[in-house]
């Protein structure tokens, strides 16, 4: 057979592979009750509202299918540093950090059941499914790298951020309205980080990953916090002068109140 005709057969076999591919195939429609939260000086925080469906592509057959669905969200990403404190003399100092590089301000992994029962943990590894597995970088003096889930400092690090309510895992927090219909809950603590939030919702299916699909909702300050935030990242001369000049303002018209006769 000469190379054109093997070139031939191949492109016949992925015409049919992709033939069988979109006939079996599943999609995910999916959105948010809020894009857009704004944060304001009394804001408490809030939550948001995940609805979505699973529709299936009408040439597949309607044979029943288990599904399992994975959301994550994750916030925007920044370099965060967690300390380790020792008590020497009586006296509680800072011995050693760890800086946590490029990782979400806020994460949240929600499910339908536990993340074990969706997938192996070779899958659950590789999506990252579970705080457990999610990547988590380090910079370990001049290399990078993520480290096993009980290093001391990743343990620390996501212990703190669990207790201010800024990394969630509820394995029962997506619901099956049907069996393709779904929806969980986004809480948001008065602490939420402002940015944009990203949104990837997975579904399996055997514990295999089926198909995927992302989505994002904006938090963003309004008012007078926002046009000191701005301010402060368009004109930070003059910011820095304006701030100087209030706190020497303040400091002059309190020695005037407690001034002694």
């Amino acid at each position: 057979m000469n190379a054109r005709g093997c070139f031939a057969i191949c492109l016949a076999l992925l015409a049919a592979s992709f033939a069988t591919g979109e006939a079996n195939a599943e999609r995910l429609i999916v959105s948010v009750s809020n894009h857009r939260v704004t944060v304001t000086p009394n804001y408490s925080g809030e939550e948001l509202v995940l609805f979505g469906a699973i529709e299936r592509d009408a040439a597949t057959p309607a044979a029943p299918r288990a599904y399992d669905l994975v959301v994550t969200v994750a916030g925007p990403r920044a370099d965060i540093v967690t300390r380790r404190k020792e008590r020497k003399f009586g006296i509680w100092v800072n011995s050693d950090y760890r800086q946590f590089v490029k990782v979400p301000t806020y994460l949240a992994l929600f499910a339908n059941r536990p993340f074990d029962d969706i997938a192996s943990a070779d899958v659950a590894r590789r999506q990252q499914l579970g705080l457990d597995n999610v990547l988590l970088t380090q910079r370990i003096g001049p290399d990078y790298a993520d480290v096993v889930p009980n290093d001391a400092f990743r343990s620390a690090f996501v212990r703190l951020q669990l207790q201010r309510g800024l990394y969630r895992e509820d394995t029962s927090a997506v619901t099956f309205i049907t069996p393709t219909l779904f929806r969980t809950g986004i809480p948001l603590p008065a602490q939420v980080p402002i940015g944009t939030y990203d949104v990837e919702i997975r579904l399996f299916a055997n514990g295999a990953l089926v198909t995927r699909t992302e989505t994002a909702f904006e938090i963003v300050k309004v008012g007078f916090e926002q046009f000191v935030a701005n301010t402060a990242r368009q004109n930070g001369l003059l910011y820095g002068l304006v701030t100087a000049a209030m706190a020497l303002m303040t400091g002059w018209i309190a020695s005037l109140v407690f001034a002694k006769d």
